[in-house]
């Protein structure tokens, strides 16, 4: 059981990672360029080059903080009715109508409900991990403010830790998904 959560988390990182940082870097390459344009087009010296690189760092960071959370409910989609070690998760229907029948083909709205649990869970989780570095860096580290190593990386960091966790908990906190043989 311990390697297919594993196995689902990899895949689901693997694609979070994939696409929050390529609509990140997309939309900051857009964004450069539209820079770059309205200012002439001037030569591309070295300094030039530099200046666009900094700015699609700057709006690389705010960009790929919108993609994450965008990514973070698609990738939610693709973690249902695939089978990894023997085991998959599944999404159930509950109407009064229905009698717990299983979603075949899972569907973005039929992934709110269960998103907003999960994505509480997740906050709830990497908030823990958040205190738990602060108390580290505390004890062991001589940072003299308390947030002196956190950006968007290492939140992200977080985040896929959180991300595993989450996929243990998913099932117990979540009433629509079940975990079953396949």
């Amino acid at each position: 059981m311990n390697k297919f959560y594993f196995f689902l988390w990899i895949r689901w990182f693997l694609r979070l990672t994939f696409y929050s940082v390529l609509g990140a870097s997309f939309l900051s390459f857009v964004v450069t360029f539209f820079i770059y344009v309205s200012h002439s087009l001037q030569s591309l010296t070295e300094e030039a080059y530099m200046a666009l690189f900094s700015i699609f760092k700057f709006w690389f960071v705010i960009f790929w903080s919108i993609t994450l959370l965008l990514a973070l409910f698609r990738s939610l989609k693709y973690i249902f009715n695939s089978c990894a070690n023997g085991y998959k998760l599944t999404l159930i229907r509950c109407h009064k109508d229905d009698a717990n029948e299983l979603i075949e083909v899972v569907g973005f709205g039929d992934l709110v409900p269960v998103w907003r649990k999960w994505l509480t869970l997740l906050i709830w989780l990497v908030g823990s991990e958040m205190i738990l570095a602060i108390i580290f860096t505390q004890i062991f580290t001589s940072y003299d403010a308390i947030f002196d190593w956190f950006n968007v990386y290492v939140l992200y960091s977080f985040i896929g830790v959180a991300g595993y966790f989450s996929f243990l908990f998913l099932s117990a906190r979540c009433k629509r998904v079940r975990v079953k043989k396949c």
